[in-house]
């Protein structure tokens, strides 16, 4: 799964290192990143397709958007919205299945948190950073909906695609979420209705690992030191 992320940068350095996509409106997020500890719940710039150009001249725009996927069917008050979608079924989930065929979209981040069960017991788990190899910021493989509040306030909000893990990743986790390669994100965010072969583990050797400290684990810890990597805690013996 992936539940929680981190953006290292300022909004505007963010929407620079995608200038592919059209600004939208994102101003209000301006001073809410740097964000360290990234959870559900929060608001986070996203990228989709619309309009660009009136009337119909559609491609990349950021957009401001709420994680935890609500269709507008959902009422309030019920379960959690979730915040993945694993793509086995994603095409034919009756919560997943529209927003994949028709509202895909990118998830700009530096690097995603994931949490090691290191004795097998639930407790006592080792959480790690997650990003490329090189630094370079990349996009998660996300869909998104819009749900209308009971105060009849539009509300946007998405949820992260989960696959497989690479060989890293198995290390710590039997899920990732789906990174998209650069040269994918417009394929991804095309009207092609099942882009199913994109939904894949990326490459090991792209991505790097480190373990840091637990304090990681309370949203309100959001400071730079959060991404700092430590000694993990030791694994047990085995006789």
């Amino acid at each position: 799964m992936c539940g929680r992320v981190y953006i290292k940068t300022s909004l505007e350095e963010l929407v620079r290192n995608f200038a592919f996509a059209e600004r939208g409106a994102i101003d209000a997020l301006g001073n809410r990143f740097p964000r360290y500890n990234g959870a559900p719940t929060l608001d986070y710039p996203i990228i989709i397709r619309d309009t660009v150009r009136e009337p119909d001249i559609m491609g990349p725009v950021f957009a401001s958007a709420r994680w935890g996927l609500m269709p507008a069917w959902m009422k309030p008050g019920g379960r959690p919205p979730p915040i993945n979608a694993r793509c086995e079924g994603i095409g034919t989930n009756g919560l997943f299945r529209s927003a994949y065929r028709s509202r895909r979209c990118l998830v700009p981040i530096n690097g995603f948190f994931e949490w090691k069960d290191i004795f097998g017991t639930g407790k006592n788990k080792q959480p790690y950073a997650i990003a490329m190899a090189d630094g370079s910021p990349f996009a998660l493989a996300g869909i998104w909906e819009i749900w209308r509040s009971p105060e009849g306030v539009d509300v946007r909000n998405f949820a992260i695609v989960t696959c497989e893990p690479n060989a890293m990743m198995a290390q710590i986790h039997d899920r990732m979420p789906v990174v998209l390669h650069r040269e994918d994100y417009e394929r991804w965010l095309s009207p092609q209705p099942d882009p199913a072969d994109l939904m894949k583990p990326f490459p090991a050797e792209l991505m790097t690992m480190w373990p840091i400290g637990r304090n990681v684990g309370s949203p309100k810890n959001d400071t730079a030191d959060i991404i700092d990597p430590i000694d993990p805690d030791p694994e047990p013996t085995l006789i």
